[in-house]
């Protein structure tokens, strides 16, 4: 594995490459970064050359300015276009995971000519369901919550609010170095996350009609895990919309860490078949 930085407008962009192949871009979700995939990486590299990115503004991406920024839908997509561009000439696979999958929709609607296939697992982009303006009013509850009560009671209201389907993260202490040093790096990234990505990114409403003439190259994902609570329902009304089936991958809205060895081999049979025509 190899690791290097991206210079981009704002920010530079922290990477690592690693396996040989056609290019899978990895968007990791809020307040992720690059070695949230390692449960996978290494099985999709036999197949790929797989990148993944810290996302501007957290971890080892950092901004021009000292202070945190909101985050933005089209810029994390633009950041993606650039690093696709900077590593092949060639379209590349993309998997986005949470609101990396919210990223990777918008990168597919916009710049189509650069993407192979997008599996967007789990978008929770909340604004396109029927009952949104309740799912803004838990949004705005939790970041309220976040800022008068802190981090514990706003991620405590979270996932009572979404089902309970993320899993809590273990302690640094009991994790090799590696994952030890990550960990510490999310908790780091949680704050940001709350304050200047949930509201932006769950407020944001893809954009369906473009999506509709790439749906050959479009999978939506959701976890068997998950069922019909908050996080896959996003991706339901989605695939609706668009006339495509919704793909269940194991585990839930983190599966590529819950159940990795059988996520892995899903999510290359569908990296790997034909494009539909």
């Amino acid at each position: 594995m190899r690791s290097d930085t991206l210079r981009v407008p704002g920010a530079h962009l922290y990477y690592e490459v690693r396996g040989n192949g056609p290019l899978l871009l990895m968007i990791p979700g809020g307040g992720g970064d690059a070695a949230v995939v390692d449960p996978i990486a290494d099985l999709l590299a036999e197949h790929f050359t797989v990148a993944c990115l810290d996302p501007r503004g957290y971890s080892r991406s950092t901004l021009d300015g000292a202070e945190p920024r909101d985050q933005r839908v089209q810029v994390q997509s633009d950041d993606a276009y650039r690093l696709i561009t900077h590593l092949t000439d060639e379209p590349a696979c993309v998997f986005g995971g949470s609101s990396g999958a919210i990223a990777g929709l918008d990168l597919l609607a916009r710049h189509p000519e650069r993407i192979r296939r997008l599996v967007a697992h789990e978008p929770p982009c909340f604004a396109i369901l029927p009952d949104a303006e309740e799912q803004r009013a838990f949004v705005e509850e939790v970041y309220t919550l976040f800022r008068t009560e802190g981090l514990v009671a706003a991620g405590m209201r979270f996932l009572e609010g979404i089902g309970g389907t993320l899993k809590p993260m273990p302690a640094p202490a009991e994790l090799p170095p590696r994952a030890a040093a990550m960990m510490t790096r999310l908790q780091a990234n949680s704050p940001i996350m709350m304050e200047h990505e949930l509201r932006q990114f769950t407020s944001h409403i893809p954009n369906v009609d473009a999506l509709a003439g790439v749906v050959d190259r479009l999978v939506l994902g959701s976890g068997r895990e998950t069922g019909t609570h908050l996080p896959a329902r996003p991706a339901t009304e989605l695939a609706n919309r668009l006339g495509i089936e919704v793909t269940e991958f194991p585990g839930g809205h983190s599966g590529f860490t819950d159940e990795p060895e059988a996520f892995a081999r899903l999510l290359l049979e569908t990296l790997l078949a034909p494009v539909r025509s």
